[in-house]
């Protein structure tokens, strides 16, 4: 049996965190111990993102250069096209 791997069970995590939240039917200090722990997996959620950003390279004529981060409009442009497959 493949486990998920620990980025995808954080953000799964953290999710759950969100949905928890806003529901709002949780007491004050539930609220808050799960607050902080979102907060901790968001920062090693943004943490492992941002080295899988930096070991992704593009070649180019002078040699290596970081991957180009997409824009809000790009995202939505492929989301787009993903919907026309």
């Amino acid at each position: 049996m493949s486990q998920k791997p620990k980025f995808e069970k954080q953000m799964e995590r953290l999710q759950w965190i969100v949905d928890e939240l806003e529901k709002g039917d949780l007491a004050l200090e539930k609220s808050v111990l799960l607050y902080k722990e979102g907060q901790i997996l968001a920062a090693a959620c943004r943490e492992q993102l941002e080295k899988a950003r930096l070991a992704v390279a593009v070649r180019d004529d002078s040699g290596l250069s970081a991957f180009p981060e997409a824009s809000g409009s790009d995202m939505i442009h492929d989301e787009e096209n993903d919907d026309d497959a």
